[in-house]
Formats: structure tokens, C-alpha cells, sequence
């Protein structure tokens, strides 16, 4: 079973999916953390080399990763890609949703290089929000509940056997 996390950048999908995969006794797979460590911060992949380097790396991770079992966190991004899109068809997808008020702390670092203020944030998920919603099977928003009752109910669903 693959079980992947999509959703807007600080939504929450590496911590949720590291307890996640704890709980369901699974594998995890954060697919920005295997670019950092193949080919350095993502930021300096996007100064030095731009977007669409990074889109393809990104896109290489993603293929390795969800073609095992366990739990996969997807960058934000990575759905953008249609061969992405057409993978997630065979894997069990869970959307991260967060509202605006809830991410302004969660952004304030310099590691997301698309994403540089609130205005920024709301413009890529407006851009994205379609999209996500689309390829979902199951949606939990990561807005104000505590991690442990947001994993829980995902672990239920998946338990029951959902798609």
C-alpha cells in the first residue's frame, strides 16, 4: 500500500506523514528530503540551476518513491506534472488542506523558494487548489487540530480500506 501526501507548501505533510507511517507500521518517504540529499538545498537547486531543473529532479524522486510501499510526502509542487498526476491514479492520495491564518509561522523560514510571504502562499494555492482536490481520495485540513487526531482519522480511513 502507498499512501501519498499532497498539498500546499506547510501544510504539514512531513510531519503528519512521518506519524503516519509510524502508525500503519510503513515506510516513509519525504520526496524533497531525497532531492536535498542526491543534490544539495532546494533553494540553491532553484538559483542555480531554476525551476524546471528542479521539476525534473522532483519528478525522478517522486517515480522511485511511490513505486514502493509505504508513506509519501509530495513537495508541493509535484503534482504539477502530468505524469505525476497519471502515477497518483494508483496510490491512495490524502490532501493536506491549512488555511491562510493558520501557516504565517509555518512560512517564515527561507527553505521554500516559491513561497516568500502570505500574499505568495495564497496565490499558489488558489493556483493549485483544483488540482489538489482532484487527485484526492481523502481531504484533512491541518489548520488548528492537534497532529495525533489529524493522523488518527487518516489512519481509520486507510484501515477501512478506502480508495
Amino acid at each position: 500500500m502507498t499512501i501519498v501526501l499532497i498539498g500546499p507548501p506547510a501544510a504539514g505533510k512531513t510531519r503528519i506523514g512521518r506519524r503516519l507511517a509510524k502508525r500503519l507500521g510503513l515506510p516513509f518517504v519525504d520526496t524533497d528530503a531525497v532531492i536535498v540529499a542526491q543534490h544539495g538545498p532546494i533553494p540553491g537547486i532553484f538559483a542555480e540551476h531554476g525551476e524546471p531543473h528542479f521539476r525534473a529532479l522532483e519528478r525522478v524522486a517522486v517515480a522511485e518513491s511511490i513505486a514502493e510501499p509505504g508513506v509519501v510526502s509530495l513537495g508541493g509542487g509535484a503534482v504539477l506534472d502530468p505524469e505525476t498526476q497519471s502515477d497518483l491514479a494508483a496510490t491512495t492520495v490524502v490532501l493536506l488542506t491549512v488555511q491562510a491564518d493558520a501557516i504565517a509561522s509555518r512560512i517564515s523560514n527561507a527553505k521554500r523558494p516559491l513561497v516568500t510571504d502570505l500574499e505568495s502562499w495564497k496565490r499558489l494555492v488558489a493556483a493549485r487548489s483544483d488540482l489538489y482536490n482532484s487527485l484526492a481520495d481523502y481531504t484533512a485540513d491541518t489548520s488548528t487540530r492537534p497532529i495525533e487526531t489529524i493522523v488518527e482519522e487518516i489512519a481509520a480511513w486507510v484501515e477501512e480500506g478506502h480508495r
